[in-house]
């Protein structure tokens, strides 16, 4: 095993504790819904939210440095350029992400200066880390670039889904620099402030987990580079074309030009089509050349992936991209079942598929089924999908009553809270957390446990 995947290993089990951490934040962000007194005066909700969004954003980062770190020696024939930095970094990252939890939780609130930027809160929405902390992701984020454009040097070689995957770095470096200077024209601050939340997410990292699902459907399947790289090419220009211009629909409301609503409302909702095309490609392809996978989780992940990502992003996104819809729907539980589908089905389920690919290797498992997995995956899988139901209800009755009923005033937000279809969903989107959150459990049981109980997994055959 080459140095780079040890140090996979370790990213992946960084990123399942936070995935855990994550789901805790979240279970006691619901229940506030249900009980507004709850932990008064000792961990306010807003932040509960943002260590639950901070946390989704850093499982997720290093669940995707896990994968790269994995698949990058083996596609390159080396071992990783200065994996010394990184295994440095990677303690540095994991003790930088404690220390900022313990400012958010025992903290809070600092006064407005400097002081309070710097080391405990920024006071931008979803990067609230402190200014040294994100300094930190910028230098952990600029040493992962030189592994990955170092080993192509080194090696002398590179493929086309590594050539994508670096030149995919330049902006995922660049891009995250916007979360430092403070702008005191409101409108203009949204609008750079939406480059790094839309665009560092939902286009650099689309282009990210692309390269990683196309590694690993060459791994699982044993698809042809050819096909995943053409998707592969197709998303990326797909997001050149929409990307950008699809982050108009955040535009709508900022005191932008008017012509973003336009361009905004049309763009926005094309960027999932390649990586479903990807991978329903693929399995096309198994399924005509009669080709076995031998990791039966890591395939239904990965379709959950695919089809997550499709319908999260792509159809949830769509229902509120339009400006007419999004008039009434933009802050509502609405767009909150959106994120939650997204950030599910566009990443989530494709850094779980991995981890399998990954576990399958280092435990020396021939073929990898077993029943564990399949609860984990029905759990989490109803569990989230039960919570976007939920929230979507919740929050079409904010959108009706509150918006377009009562007119955005003080008492149609009130009456909205107190609807009975809002408290309904609110409670469904509870007891479905406890679904998801027992699924995790599941999961995380499976990991440790996979390849070291009794035979169920070993004599199961491979799939078709």
């Amino acid at each position: 095993m080459y140095r780079s995947q040890a140090l996979a290993i370790k990213y992946f089990s960084a990123a399942m504790t936070l995935f855990g951490v994550m789901t805790l934040f979240g279970l006691i962000s619901a229940y506030y819904y249900l009980n507004p007194d709850f932990l008064f005066g000792i961990l306010p909700f807003n932040i509960a939210k943002i260590i639950h969004i901070n946390t989704l954003v850093i499982w997720l980062l290093m669940g995707f440095m896990g994968a790269i770190y994995w698949f990058l020696p083996e596609e390159l024939g080396r071992e990783t350029t200065g994996i010394w930095a990184a295994e440095i970094l990677f303690y540095v990252f994991c003790a930088a992400v404690a220390v900022v939890a313990v400012v958010f939780i025992f903290v809070q609130y600092g006064g407005s200066n400097e002081a309070a930027l710097w080391f405990i809160n920024q006071g931008r929405k979803y990067v609230e880390a402190p200014r040294w902390a994100a300094l930190g992701i910028v230098v952990i984020m600029v040493v992962f670039a030189y592994n990955v454009i170092g080993t192509a040097i080194a090696a002398r070689k590179t493929t086309g889904i590594i050539t994508v995957l670096m030149i995919d770095l330049i902006p995922l470096i660049l891009l995250y620099l916007i979360a430092f200077p403070a702008i005191s024209n409101m409108s203009a601050d949204l609008f750079w402030w939406w480059w790094l939340v839309h665009l560092w997410v939902e286009a650099t990292w689309e282009v990210l987990i692309g390269c990683i699902m196309a590694l690993a459907l060459m791994q699982l399947l044993g698809t042809s580079r050819r096909i995943v790289e053409t998707w592969l090419y197709i998303e990326v220009a797909l997001v050149l074309g929409t990307g950008i211009l699809g982050l108009g629909h955040h535009y709508f409301w900022i005191g932008t030009p008017s012509y973003w609503l336009t361009i905004g409302g049309f763009f926005s909702a094309l960027e999932p089509l390649p990586l479903l095309g990807m991978v329903v490609h693929a399995v096309y392809d198994a399924g005509a050349q009669h080709m076995k996978t031998t990791n039966r989780p890591a395939l239904y992940w990965m379709m959950a992936e695919a089809f997550g990502n499709f319908i999260g992003a792509g159809v949830w996104g769509f229902m509120i991209t339009l400006p007419q819809v999004n008039l009434y729907a933009h802050g509502t539980q609405w767009t909150v079942s959106h994120g939650h589908f997204a950030f599910w089905g566009a990443y989530s389920c494709g850094v779980i598929s991995v981890l399998y690919l990954v576990l399958q290797k280092t435990r020396n498992l021939a073929f990898v089924d077993g029943s564990l997995w399949r609860w984990s995956f029905a759990a989490l899988n109803l569990g989230l999908v039960g919570m976007t139901g939920a929230l979507l209800v919740s929050g079409f009755v904010q959108a009706f009553v509150e918006r377009a009923m009562g007119g955005s005033t003080l008492n149609a937000f009130i009456s909205g809270q107190e609807n009975a279809w809002f408290v309904d969903g609110m409670v469904a989107r509870f007891l479905l957390a406890i679904v998801f959150t027992a699924g995790y459990f599941v999961l995380v049981w499976d990991v440790l446990t996979l390849g070291r109980r009794a035979p169920a997994v070993a004599a199961v055959s491979p799939a078709q």
